[in-house]
């Protein structure tokens, strides 16, 4: 039977969200917003061991107290300079540990309302798919096409289209493989990766309140969101 690893990419600075600090340790109810994708993670029995991939300079990890992870949390000082390298970088330093079988779900330290039902369906849906999937919400908004005056161009059809959330699911040896032949190729997630060898990941419904912080007003909506959870 396969094992199940969980990986968090955080080596970013999360530059739209201004400030000077990294938007993986700004205070959301008092923790830092890592702590929350750390403890969906960490809490789930089928899991096996959380990686957190974090910049090789980073300084700011240490302030926190993680002791309520230490059981399942190891923390790799590889991270790189786009969200892929970081994966990358960290399915390579844990080669020893996880076999070419055993599964991998890549989540986004700005995602703090992944919950317990969420993770359990992904991984009964994926669990025995060939190429492995990813949470997502069907896209509900009318969608506009902008030109370079930020005037809309044209109205673009929603029909199919799905807004990508993350943890996304893949075997080992699929990712990593997908990952070391990009090339010169820049993807923003781990299924535009393995959509480059051909294959077609499969979409697991999630649910809007697994959205990613991006801007500073996003902070006031999970506090909202996470609060309601307390």
């Amino acid at each position: 039977m396969p094992n199940y690893f969980a990986l968090i990419p955080a080596a970013g600075s999360g530059s739209r969200m201004g400030g000077e600090m990294p938007k993986q340790y700004l205070s959301v109810l008092g923790r830092p917003l890592i702590h929350y994708a750390a403890a969906a993670l960490c809490g789930h029995p089928l899991i096996t061991r959380v990686y957190v991939v974090l910049a090789p300079g980073d300084s700011l990890w240490q302030t926190f107290d993680w002791s309520a992870f230490y059981a399942k949390l190891r923390v790799l000082y590889c991270g790189g300079a786009e969200r892929f390298e970081s994966v990358r970088n960290g399915l390579d330093a844990i080669r020893d540990e996880v076999g070419f079988e055993d599964w991998v779900l890549v989540h986004d330290a700005a995602r703090p309302g992944l919950s317990a039902a969420l993770l359990d369906r992904l991984i009964a849906e994926v669990g025995e798919d060939p190429f492995g999937g990813l949470l997502a919400v069907p896209v509900a908004d009318t969608l506009k096409r902008a030109d370079a005056g930020n005037r809309v161009l044209r109205t673009e059809p929603r029909d199919g289209l799905w807004q990508a959330q993350t943890p996304q699911m893949f075997r080992y040896g699929l990712l990593q493989r997908a990952l070391s032949l990009l090339g010169g190729t820049v993807v923003t997630d781990e299924a535009q990766a393995v959509e480059q060898l051909g294959f077609q990941a499969k979409l697991v419904a999630g649910d809007i309140t697994n959205f990613k912080l991006t801007y500073p007003q996003d902070i006031k909506l999970a506090e909202l969101i996470l609060g309601g959870k307390a």
